[in-house]
């Protein structure tokens, strides 16, 4: 019915992806860019000031390990600022983290192994990585669950990793979620927003 969301285990996993071997092998998550971001937290929270008004969410370092260290990375590089919430879907999802306000591609670093058998869902509020169509390509863009996705959890193939939720801001994610949107033929991209939406700065809070 709705397109794959294209690109967005505890902590004992030991993989990333070898991008040209096509396979995964082991290696210390805790040599991974951003794991010495506070590093006894298990749960980072992350501040996101957009042009709608602040969304707070906390990552789960403990289930997604993997993926929170890859995204803090990002958040730390100022990788997220001022870029695009470019695909929003009425009551689906709201989707960003990969362009700049001319719609040109951010840069990436490796992608990283999908997490989704970590036991988090897709439920509303929850931030999931989004990626192609290959289980293991996700890089920096993520998404916004404005519904219970089930359709985009684990089961007979890979799902969607889910690595954190709001904790503050539900009510602008709501206003994002139902702002008009449009195709865009130049870019050839679906769902976006016709207004821009953006996010201006993504900012670690200091711990709890």
């Amino acid at each position: 019915m709705m397109s794959k969301i294209y690109t967005i285990v505890g902590a004992v996993a030991l993989f990333v992806l070898s991008v040209s071997m096509g396979s995964a092998q082991e290696v210390d998550p805790s040599k991974q860019a951003g794991s010495k971001i506070q590093a006894d937290n298990y749960y980072p929270r992350v501040a996101l000031d957009t042009s709608m008004g602040k969304i707070v969410i906390e990552l789960n370092r403990n289930k997604a390990p993997l993926t929170v260290n890859n995204f803090l990375d990002y958040v730390q590089r100022k990788e997220y600022d001022n870029t695009l919430f470019h695909r929003i879907i009425a009551d689906y999802i709201v989707q960003g983290g990969g362009y700049s306000p001319e719609f040109k591609q951010k840069e990436v670093k490796g992608p990283v192994l999908n997490e989704s058998g970590n036991g988090l869902k897709n439920n509303y509020y929850s931030v999931a990585m989004a990626r192609q169509d290959n289980p293991h390509s996700a890089t920096r863009q993520f998404f916004f669950n404005m519904n219970d996705n089930e359709n985009l959890d684990p089961g007979r193939s890979w799902g969607y990793t889910v690595f954190a939720t709001v904790v503050e801001g539900t009510e602008v994610l709501d206003a994002m979620s139902q702002v008009e949107t449009e195709y865009r033929p130049l870019i050839r991209f679906q769902d976006v927003p016709k207004e821009p939406i953006i996010l201006k700065t993504a900012t670690i809070l200091p711990p709890l």
